[in-house]
């Protein structure tokens, strides 16, 4: 099929072309505007979230609100400068906040566990079962607390793994906040060999203890303990209990873990390894 450009009327390019540059030249400056109020609300709004954290650490806020409100804040202001964009590109902000209303009737369900990670971050302010800097455990993982958002709360483990645990999952479980107490306890379970002396493993661990500048040790609240928990398969276990500042206790837990190896092995005392006897007979022919 060959095309021709024959019998065209070329007035209507040139109405077109004048269509085309009037529509442009009237809703450029929408564009540009909207750029602009979109850019500079941005920056303001961060700016406002910014200075009302500055006011904040000036009066000594905890941490955790302190963080929450500024972040909820920053939401809220951005939010207001999308509508401010849309209204200025020509579109009703009033029916676009329907449109959103009806939309989030729509996501309700698929959104609920967001939704429902944003309540518990509400919870988590109102109670406050831990805050910025608070040792805790939760959903198995342990570490320190360095952020709280609306959506989830940011561990940091000894071994500076960063954890994030959405705010749902953080209040739906078990939480343990080693924080709320200045001391812990530590509880190590130590294998002797039968053919040990007990006493003798007895003597060095309490000492071992003793020595541990980092131990809290007083006879009438925090006694150290050395006890036989249980005779197993392939070695008597002793457990060591032992008091500590709650922030020293991983430091104090590996101290004494190296210090034991140590002295047992000055000791002449044995971790035993797993061992089985196996009786052969022969058949009679």
């Amino acid at each position: 099929m060959n095309f021709s450009l024959e019998g065209f009327d070329y007035t209507d390019i040139n109405s077109y072309y004048e269509l085309l540059i009037g529509a442009s030249l009237s809703i450029l400056p929408k564009i540009i505007g909207a750029i602009l109020v979109f850019w500079i609300g941005f920056k303001v709004a961060h700016g406002i979230s910014q200075g009302l954290r500055k006011i904040f650490n000036n009066q000594g806020f905890d941490p955790t609100v302190e963080n929450f409100l500024v972040n909820l804040l920053r939401y809220i202001l951005r939010a207001l400068v999308i509508l401010a964009v849309i209204g200025i590109l020509g579109v009703q902000t009033s029916s676009f906040v329907a449109l959103i209303a009806a939309a989030g009737f729509a996501l309700g369900g698929a959104l609920s566990g967001t939704l429902g990670h944003f309540a518990s971050g509400i919870v988590i302010l109102i109670f406050r079962p831990y805050k910025i800097g608070d040792i805790v455990e939760i959903d198995n993982y342990t570490g320190s607390v360095i952020d709280i958002t609306v959506f989830s709360t940011k561990l940091q483990t000894v071994d500076t793994r960063i954890i994030i645990i959405p705010n749902n999952d953080a209040i739906g479980g078990s939480i343990v906040n080693y924080s709320l107490t200045e001391e812990r306890q530590i509880d190590m379970d130590i294998g002797i060999a039968y053919t040990d002396n007990i006493d003798t493993g007895r003597k060095v661990l309490t000492e071992i203890a003793h020595s541990n500048m980092k131990c809290i040790i007083d006879e009438g609240t925090h006694p150290v303990k050395v006890v036989v928990k249980e005779l197993g398969d392939n070695a008597v276990i002793v457990a060591l209990r032992v008091w500590c500042k709650t922030e020293d206790y991983f430091a104090v837990s590996f101290e004494l873990r190296e210090t034991i190896k140590k002295e047992f092995d000055q000791n002449n005392l044995h971790f035993p390894f797993p061992q089985s006897d196996v009786h052969m007979y022969q058949e009679k022919s």
